[in-house]
C-alpha cells in the first residue's frame, strides 16, 4: 500500500515545504488542493506547472490528486461545470497527477435528477480525460454521500476514465457499513480517503487511531497485499483552525496505517 496526506491539512503551505514533509514523514504522494487560495490551482501558467511537477519530482514524490471543487450535479447550466471540469484535467495532466477529484454537490434536487446530470457531465468530460491520461474520481459526499449513491453515477457513466473516492467519514456517518461501500464502489474505486473523528456530531479532525472511524476494516476490504493500492490522510485543518497542526502528526500517522494494513 502507499501513502498520501492532502494539503488541505496544510492549508496554504509552500509547495517546496509540502514536498520535503511529504519525503520527511515517509508519504509516497500528495493530494493537492486546487483552490485559489492554495500554491496550486487551474490559474498557474505553463512555467509555474512545470516548477511545481520538477519539484515533486526531484524528491520522488507524486502527486496523486489534483483536488478540485466542481460540483457535478449542481443544478443549472453545464458549460460552466465543463469549463471548470476541462481546466481541473488539464492542470493535473500538466503536473503529472493521476487524478481529478469532484463533488457531486446535487443540493435538494430530486436524486433521479442529480444522478443524470452528474453522469451526463462525467461522461462527456470521460472522453478529455482519456485523451489526457487523467482519472475523474467522483467522491462520497454532500449530497451523495454514500457507496450506493456515487456508484449510480459512476456505473452509468460506464467509462474507466471515470471512477470513485471513498472518503470513510461520509458513508459512515450516513450509515453505510464499510463491508457495503465497499461492495458497490471496488469495479470504480480509485483509492481511499481517511481521517478520523471523535463522532458523528464531532468531526473535528483528530490523529489517526484517536477517534471512531473503522479505518482498520476499511483498510481491510481495499488492500488485499496489493501494494499499488493507494490511502490518502485528509486532515480536515482548512476547516477546523483549532486542530492540532498536522506536519507533527503525519510520522506517526503513517506508522498506523501501516500497522492496520
Amino acid at each position: 500500500m502507499k501513502y498520501a496526506f492532502s494539503t488541505l491539512g496544510v492549508p496554504g503551505m509552500p509547495v517546496p515545504d509540502v514536498v520535503r514533509l511529504a519525503a520527511e514523514s515517509g508519504y509516497q504522494g500528495v493530494e493537492l488542493r486546487a483552490h485559489p487560495e492554495e500554491p496550486v490551482h487551474p490559474g498557474l501558467v505553463g512555467h509555474e506547472r512545470r516548477a511545481v511537477a520538477e519539484e515533486f519530482a526531484r524528491a520522488g514524490v507524486e502527486i496523486l490528486t489534483v483536488a478540485g471543487y466542481a460540483r457535478v450535479a449542481e443544478a443549472g447550466d453545464d458549460e460552466p461545470v465543463y469549463e471548470e471540469l476541462h481546466r481541473l484535467l488539464y492542470l493535473a495532466a500538466d503536473l503529472g497527477a493521476r487524478h481529478v477529484r469532484v463533488f457531486p454537490g446535487g443540493g435538494e434536487q430530486d436524486p433521479a435528477d442529480a444522478d443524470a446530470t452528474a453522469a451526463r457531465r462525467l461522461g462527456a468530460a470521460a472522453e478529455v480525460a482519456a485523451d489526457l491520461g487523467v482519472r475523474i474520481l467522483l467522491e462520497t459526499h454532500d449530497s451523495h454521500r454514500t457507496g450506493a449513491d456515487v456508484a449510480r453515477i459512476v456505473g452509468a457513466v460506464g467509462h474507466k476514465h471515470v471512477g470513485a473516492l471513498w472518503d470513510v467519514m461520509h458513508p459512515w456517518t450516513a450509515g453505510e457499513a464499510p463491508s457495503a461501500t465497499h461492495a458497490v464502489l471496488a469495479p470504480y474505486l480509485g483509492y481511499v480517503q481517511v481521517k478520523d473523528i471523535a463522532s458523528a456530531e464531532d468531526t473535528a479532525p483528530l490523529p489517526l487511531g484517536a477517534g471512531t472511524l473503522p479505518l482498520a476494516e476499511c483498510l481491510a476490504l481495499v488492500g488485499g497485499g496489493d501494494g499499488d493500492a493507494w490511502v490518502c490522510w485528509e486532515y480536515e485543518k482548512r476547516w477546523y483552525p483549532r486542530a492540532a497542526e498536522l506536519p507533527p502528526l503525519l510520522a506517526a500517522g503513517r506508522e498506523h496505517l501501516a500497522a492496520l494494513a
